[in-house]
């Protein structure tokens, strides 16, 4: 459910040539941070929109749009850029 939504939120903000969610909290059994539910997750990205950004800027977008997700919903994101 965490990976759709974040999906959605990402699609619908950035409409990119190429998305992929990836759910990685199995990694990650026993971690601090996973022990309150929170899941950690890759995202690879690719989009229009984003070029001529650096990447920190772009990582800055893609964390504006899941920030009321962290830490509660997310609890590590890693991002691909593609």
């Amino acid at each position: 459910m965490r990976k759709a939504l974040i999906q959605e939120r990402l699609q619908k903000a950035f409409s990119p040539s190429q998305l992929e969610v990836i759910d990685d909290s199995d990694k990650h059994r026993g971690h601090e941070g996973a022990k309150g539910g929170a899941g950690h997750y890759t995202v690879i990205i690719s989009a229009d929109c984003f070029k001529g950004l650096t990447r920190l800027e772009i990582h800055r977008k893609i964390y504006q749009e899941l920030n009321d997700l962290i830490p509660q919903e997310i609890h590590a994101l890693q991002i691909k850029l593609v």
